[in-house]
């Protein structure tokens, strides 16, 4: 068998029973998904989903592409879908393709909202157009998008709450500048989820928000994992190189050294890499099962990540 094949096989066979199991049970060479607890309420999800910001195609090639994604993650572990209205056109294409899957019950999404200027009747009719976009009643994740009209949003999602149209409540960042305001945040509101830009090459949210999501039992969202410092992509820095036999143990390539480096810190609920395609999706789902690397091989990974030239 293929090394696909092999996967798709491990994933059929073990996704329904093993939804369940703690992640610390997950963490041994198997075919266990590693899931994660969600603080407030105790739900567990898979520890990779996946980013949309690439879904606001309109080429029936592009979309077939992103359909063969949406019909197969589920299958392999991942449930979480994170998209934006910011996204352009991903929100539409994201409820059009479910629709026409049938399976829009399988999975968690996550969208956004702003308030600009903090209007609040353009914040609520933003997240109106999210829920006719995703052809949804319900919406499992709406966080405050960059922070945008924070205090203005936060009373109205958490009326969305109450009502139980949204199960959760959050706000995202992808900018260290912008960190210190998303602990304000944190320590300000009671929020389900933070989402943050954290990478081996990005590691600043390590030392202050990770930290702080934990004490406030905030699950944690990591956008851009395979991102770095000055926008670059961590790939390029190791393109034409081997994964080192030493992480052979958990990772047999460099999608999953860097997810897991990403998932394996303890603060981290789900990494959403953006995939629009089905090899680099069974690849980036690979990374939800068998061992994570632990204290003592993140730092390894960290001093082979700071000594590549």
């Amino acid at each position: 068998m293929t090394r696909r094949e092999l996967l798709k096989a491990a994933a059929f066979a073990g996704a329904s029973s093993c939804l369940g199991i703690s992640a610390h049970a997950a963490t041994t060479p198997t075919s266990d998904l590693i899931t994660r607890a969600i603080p407030s309420t105790g739900e567990r999800i898979g520890v990779v989903g996946l980013g949309t910001n690439n879904y606001s195609v309109t080429a029936p090639e592009e979309l077939a592409a992103r359909k063969e994604v949406l019909a197969h993650m589920w299958k392999l572990g991942g449930t979480l879908i994170d998209t934006a209205p910011a996204y352009g056109r991903s929100e539409e294409v994201i409820g059009e393709l479910l629709a026409q899957l049938g399976n829009r019950d399988r999975y968690f999404i996550a969208t956004k909202a702003t308030a600009p200027n903090d209007d609040a009747a353009a914040g609520r009719a933003m997240i109106e157009e999210s829920f006719r976009r995703l052809r949804t009643d319900h919406i499992e994740l709406i966080q405050v998008h960059s922070l945008m009209g924070l205090d203005t949003l936060m009373p109205i999602l958490q009326e969305l709450k109450a009502a139980r149209r949204i199960k959760y409540l959050g706000a995202t960042t992808s900018s260290g500048r912008q960190h210190a305001a998303m602990a304000d945040a944190l320590r300000k509101y009671k929020m389900d989820f933070m989402q943050i830009n954290y990478s081996i090459d990005d590691r600043d949210a390590a030392s202050t928000l990770l930290p702080l999501a934990q004490e406030r039992g905030t699950a944690v969202l990591v956008n851009v994992p395979f991102g770095g410092r000055r926008g670059s992509n961590v790939f390029a820095r190791v393109r034409g190189q081997a994964v080192p036999t030493w992480a052979s143990e958990f990772a047999t390539s460099w999608a999953q050294f860097f997810l897991k480096y990403v998932v394996s810190h303890p603060a981290v609920t789900c990494a959403i890499p953006g995939t629009t395609k089905l090899a680099h999706l069974e690849d980036n789902q690979a990374a939800a099962r068998g061992a994570l690397p632990d204290a003592s091989m993140r730092k390894r990974m960290e001093a082979f990540w700071d000594g590549l030239s």
